[in-house]
Formats: structure tokens, sequence, C-alpha cells
């Protein structure tokens, strides 16, 4: 299915497409050496260039109806790097600039872009992770909060972004994360 099929099904399912939130994720982790173009085209293909195709054709109808909201999500890799998480840290990065720039772009249509920044989530995604004592320890010793976030705990925070509380902010990344992004340790 196309992104703009899939927007015009939303579209006829539901009259209006108000929110928008990209939410996809995956990862490769091994030393960047070691990425064939196909993995890393996969990453920035599911986390930046889908982002961009789904805004696409989103886009039209909220400056159409004078209103919108965007929501990407970004990751603690939009602003911190590790090993072997390149491709990944590149695409959230990537994900951040894109929603200021659209942010810039769509502000006079009434259009709010913002992202959201996780820290470490107990998800699917972070599972292999989740497994190693080493790892764990680090997590909690690096988060003010001691612990990983359970997923509902990000709820709030898109809740906001996707209501008219948040109608003057626009262009931001706002870190869900215990504290990782304002801990200098």
């Amino acid at each position: 299915m196309t992104d703009s099929l899939a927007i015009a099904e939303a579209v006829a399912s539901l009259g209006t497409l108000d929110i928008l939130i990209h939410n996809a994720g995956n990862s490769v982790r091994k030393p960047v050496d070691q990425y064939t173009d196909e993995e890393w085209h996969f990453v920035l293909d599911t986390h930046l260039t889908a982002a961009m195709r789904l805004a696409r054709a989103a886009v039209p109808g909220m400056r159409e109806r004078g209103r919108g909201k965007i929501i990407v999500t970004g990751s603690l890799a939009s602003e911190l790097g590790r090993p072997t998480i390149t491709a990944y840290a590149a695409a959230k990065g990537g994900l951040k600039m894109f929603a200021r720039a659209l942010a810039v772009e769509l502000a006079p249509h009434n259009i709010q872009v913002n992202a959201i920044g996780p820290g470490w989530f107990e998800t699917e995604l972070n599972a292999p992770l989740a497994v190693n004592p080493e790892w764990v320890a680090n997590v909690k010793r690096r988060t003010p909060a001691g612990r990983y976030a359970d997923p509902a705990e990000i709820a709030g925070t898109a809740v906001f972004l996707a209501s008219p509380a948040s109608d003057f902010v626009t262009g931001q990344i706002v870190f869900v994360d215990g504290g990782v992004t304002a801990n200098m340790m």
C-alpha cells in the first residue's frame, strides 16, 4: 500500500486526518564497517524516509483545513551516540531535524510538528539488550530515575503534542528519558 493510499483510506474512514504519528522503528546493531548497504537503507527508510512520505501525503489535507499535528518518534540517539547503532542514530538525528525543518515550513498553516525522544523503554526493540545484566546496570546508572520506562509512560507526552494544549509548541523534541539527556554522568 502506498503512503498516499494509506492516508486516503484513513480520511475515507475517519473524515479527516488531523494527527499523524510516525512511530515505526527497527535497528541493526553492529559496527559501521560491517553494515551492508541494504541494512543501512532498511533502517533509514523505516525511520526517516517513511516519515517524509507519510507527511508528504498528509500535509495537503492539513494545509487545506488550516490545522494539524505531526509527531515523529525520535530517541536518545537523536542527541547521543553509542557504538553499533550508527544507522539508527543517523536516522533518529535526521528525524529530529526533519521535525524542526518541517515545523518551520508548516507553522504558517497552523500545523505543529514535533518529536518525542524516548529514553530506554521496555520494548520489543530493546528486548535483546534488556537480558544483558551489564547493559541493564548501565541503563539504571545512567538514568537518574534509575530504571527502564514502561511504554505507558510516554502516552501523556503524545496526548499533549496531539492536543490543542500544544498549539504554540512546534519544532521541538520532547525527551521522555528519566533524565538521561540532563545527566552529565
